[in-house]
């Protein structure tokens, strides 16, 4: 079998392929719940063969989404909404994650079609709240108190326990892209002189105590994801660098985070230059080879011989495929045909592969 299509193992959950739908926002969402649409996004990329599904980014809650357009779990109709969609990815053999999330200092922004501006109180907005009172981009956020700091903890714990009221396989924390994680953990951001600023101690310390408090309450056979940032792209000698992502991913295997996802950018624009098929791959494994914690990559990875040559020569464990899904749901079993496997298509569209 092509190493892309070995099952993997994470804790007790295991994934029958190395193909994995990446957290993509749809601003389609209205009050946090999912609906039709989400449901046909995510259930025809199963349908398609990935082996595990990361819904996009899922608030966890009102004032930690980034519009009034995005998904949430802070609440029992939320809840009931994913269950379907949790069910009918699982009755096509894939694995749902969900991708709990606060975007803090970015929040309170408009639909991206009028153009993602900040929103005031009359059209539904907030005042956005972050690490400090940093601007970023249009945003002109609050610093966050102290007792603000522990109620995000408290509603990504409550939101862990509602995923696995709906049926999730896994939970991935998002700390990357310039949302409130990162807007703590790089200093670009972060000018508190409390405990939660300053050293790199403690800037960590929020997803830190936030990945304790959420291990302590899902199943010890449940595996827990992180999407990091690996670089904030900037020469900024306050930038976060993949050296300090190399020390964070150490503390967070320690605390029973089970897989990384590595990628970059979010406060900086990132030079087009850059931006090749694979180019964040070196992030991951990096991590992967000085942490030993298994690792997934992204980054404009588009074709089956790609992917299978990058888990064949152990450079990553997952591939994270964000946009090729967008354009075609069928990656995985397009992929399985190309390497010569037999891919497992439903009964249904099965005469399309008939000859």
């Amino acid at each position: 079998m092509k190493a892309l299509f070995n099952p993997i193992r994470l804790r007790s959950l295991e994934i029958k392929n190395r193909i994995v739908m990446s957290p993509m926002q749809q601003y389609s969402a209205q009050d946090g719940i999912p609906n039709q649409w989400h449901l046909v996004h995510l259930g025809s990329r199963a349908v398609g063969g990935a082996g595990l599904i990361i819904t996009e980014c899922t608030s966890v809650a009102p004032k930690g989404m980034n519009t009034l357009y995005d998904l949430g779990i802070w609440n029992d109709k939320q809840v009931s909404a994913w269950k379907p969609i949790v069910d009918f990815v699982h009755q096509q053999g894939s694995k749902i994650a969900v991708q709990l999330w606060h975007a803090g200092g970015k929040g309170s922004s408009s639909h991206p079609n009028e153009g993602m501006k900040p929103l005031n109180e009359e059209e539904g907005g907030w005042v956005p709240k972050s690490s400090s009172n940093t601007p970023i981009g249009r945003h002109q956020p609050e610093a966050m108190n102290l007792e603000e700091i522990q109620r995000v903890k408290v509603d990504f714990v409550t939101a862990a326990k509602n995923a696995i009221r709906a049926g999730f396989d896994s939970i991935e924390i998002h700390a990357a892209h310039g949302y409130l994680f990162h807007q703590f953990y790089s200093e670009l951001i972060n000018q508190r002189t409390d405990q939660y600023g300053g050293s790199f101690e403690n800037r960590i310390r929020l997803l830190v105590e936030t990945v304790e408090e959420i291990r302590k309450v899902i199943s010890s056979e449940m595996p827990l994801l992180v999407r990091l940032l690996a670089t904030d792209y900037s020469d900024d000698a306050k930038a976060w660098t993949l050296d300090n992502s190399l020390q964070l991913s150490k503390i967070l295997k320690e605390k029973g985070v089970d897989l990384i996802t590595a990628s970059g950018g979010g406060f900086v624009n990132v030079d087009s230059a850059i931006v090749k098929p694979g180019y964040q791959l070196p992030f991951a494994t990096r991590i992967k080879e000085e942490t030993e914690i298994k690792v997934g990559t992204v980054g404009m990875i588009t074709d089956a011989l790609q992917a299978n040559a990058i888990i064949e020569s152990q450079q990553s464990d997952l591939i994270v495929i964000a946009r090729e899904l967008l354009r075609n749901p069928y990656f995985a079993i397009n992929a399985a045909m190309e390497l010569g496997e037999n891919p497992a298509i439903p009964w249904q569209y099965k005469r399309a592969y008939q000859h």
